[in-house]
């Protein structure tokens, strides 16, 4: 590739990516900004005065509480489908189970329906079973679309470990379940981060599922409550993007933790 054409397919580059950021920097800036400042023409590109008054505000009027629903939400989400994919995509990609490619075709058509499909059977289910009104209806929500796409995903990853691995390990000693835990789970650390934190981004923006299954307010997530500030606090943009500045901030954080780890994740299994 000549030194012109990649310069050129670099600033192609560059120019994509500060489309898809700029609607993030608008917001995080409109929330430092006055309400004055906000509809002032010509917009300003950096506040002149930032304004930590939007901030003081939302943490006042309870977003505290909807950040821990959120985490609560969101946690119980990635512990409960990487506890059910992990030993099912192992199990579909090393023993010959009968109806196994029967499964597989049903956890690909679960990644084709939309949310609207499951809520009335979910929320039927749900009330049988007491669980409205609690985290357990979103985090199984939830679950019912992670686990298979995570199932999917590890199965990839999983066909292909060599199998001469394990045989060394149970050579060694180990039983088959202690090489799974010891051999097979480390090397698939990259693949089993990427399908939690995929599970967990899922989940913390989840709305539907929140506000279908959860009639009290008080179990909300940050998604639901910023659906419920856009009535309370009717035209104050620097409020609502406060709102949202707050609740972007876990999702920034453990994608600049994880980075590496989620990069190679995703592309070991296609080298593979």
């Amino acid at each position: 590739m000549s030194r012109r054409k990649e310069r050129l397919l670099n600033v192609i580059g560059i120019v994509i990516v500060l489309i898809f950021i700029f609607p993030v920097f608008w917001m995080i800036i409109t929330a430092f900004k006055s309400q004055k400042e906000i509809f002032q023409t010509p917009p300003t590109l950096w506040p002149q005065d930032f304004q930590w008054s939007s901030f003081v505000e939302i943490f006042q009027n309870g977003i505290g509480q909807y950040f821990l629903n959120s985490i609560t939400i969101s946690g119980l989400t990635t512990i409960l489908v990487l506890f059910l994919a992990v030993p099912s995509a192992y199990g579909l990609a090393r023993f010959n189970i009968k109806g196994k490619g029967s499964m597989i075709l049903l956890f690909l058509v679960t990644q084709m329906l939309p949310a609207t499909v499951i809520l009335t059977p979910l929320f039927i289910m749900f009330n049988n079973f007491s669980l409205l009104n609690s985290y357990w209806g979103p985090v199984l929500s939830c679950a019912t679309l992670g686990v298979p796409f995570s199932v999917l995903i590890l199965r990839t990853f999983f066909i292909g470990i060599p199998k001469e691995l394990e045989e060394a390990a149970r050579i060694d000693g180990c039983g088959r379940l202690e090489a799974f835990i010891r051999v097979i789970i480390p090397i698939s650390y990259p693949s089993i981060i990427v399908c939690g934190a995929i599970s967990f981004f899922f989940s913390w923006g989840d709305l539907i599922y929140s506000i279908t299954f959860n009639r009290n307010q008080e179990l909300w997530p940050l998604t639901a409550g910023i659906y419920n500030a856009v009535g309370r606090y009717g035209i104050e943009w620097n409020d609502l993007m406060a709102f949202a500045t707050v609740s972007i901030l876990p999702v920034i954080v453990i994608f600049v933790l994880l980075q590496k780890q989620l990069v190679k994740g995703l592309v070991s299994g296609s080298i593979k």
